[in-house]
């Protein structure tokens, strides 16, 4: 199966290639470029360079959050036009679930997986995971213990030992490296890891859910904000006020 993935829950985000568990390429996006000016250009240009078309594609998989609110809107919405078009499912991937599976290639059957993005204004959105063995990629994989959420570092360390009393073996994510001091002050021992490209892993993940039969009709792709939009929470607060 032909895998198209796209990442837009970060600036630079990424696009990848990926057929049959292998990633034939994978691209990281131009940071100092948005995203409503690459796409769809960056997935064309990939998919030309190895002379296949997006009809060519069996399913395309994308990074449903959390992340920018635009971003996440642009990419969903890129994804959602080409599985439209040519009559194709959808596989939504959590970002955060895809940092951990590229941060558990090396870690032990057990071990806890910590997955930061920075959020700004010193929060991050985070997710704890504790491994299972099962083949990389795989859903069954990752067992969540603490879901989807965006809080201050200190704080969502705090709640993580509420949850489980085991200390994290690895953080990855670019708010791990953003909050690297309060990690290692709270959990010395564990590594911390840079934010890789994702696309090639939400590709494998991706697949993954289609086998499991969880791949969905592009009009039921939904992102995962996890923060409300600050719109949202100023419409609520006037309201309030009346």
């Amino acid at each position: 199966m032909r895998v198209l993935a796209l990442d837009t829950s970060t600036r630079a985000g990424g696009v990848a290639l990926v057929e049959d568990d292998f990633i034939v390429e994978e691209r990281r996006g131009d940071p100092a470029r948005t995203h409503g000016e690459r796409l769809p250009g960056d997935i064309l240009a990939l998919l030309a360079a190895h002379a296949i078309g997006s009809a060519d594609v069996d399913l395309f998989a994308v990074a449903a959050g959390p992340g920018s609110f635009t971003g996440l809107r642009i990419g969903i919405a890129t994804v959602q036009g080409f599985a439209f078009v040519h009559r194709r499912q959808v596989a939504a991937v959590s970002a955060l679930e895809a940092l951990a599976h590229v941060a558990s290639v090396d870690v032990t059957a057990g071990s806890l997986v910590g997955a930061w993005m920075d959020a700004q204004r010193r929060d991050v959105f985070s997710a704890l995971y504790r491994v299972a063995p099962f083949p990389l990629f795989d859903p069954r994989r990752l067992l969540e213990i603490d879901a989807p959420q965006v809080a201050p570092p200190a704080v969502t360390l705090e709640q993580w030992r509420d949850v489980d009393a085991d200390e994290p073996t690895v953080f990855v994510g670019d708010g791990a490296a953003a909050f690297a001091d309060v990690i290692a002050a709270s959990c010395p021992h564990a590594r911390i890891l840079p934010h890789p490209v994702l696309a090639g892993a939400i590709g494998r993940i991706g697949l993954a859910q289609a086998a499991a039969g969880l791949a969905m009709n592009p009009g039921a792709v939904r992102p995962l904000y996890v923060r409300r939009p600050d719109a949202e929470v100023e419409r609520d607060r006037r309201q309030a006020a009346r």
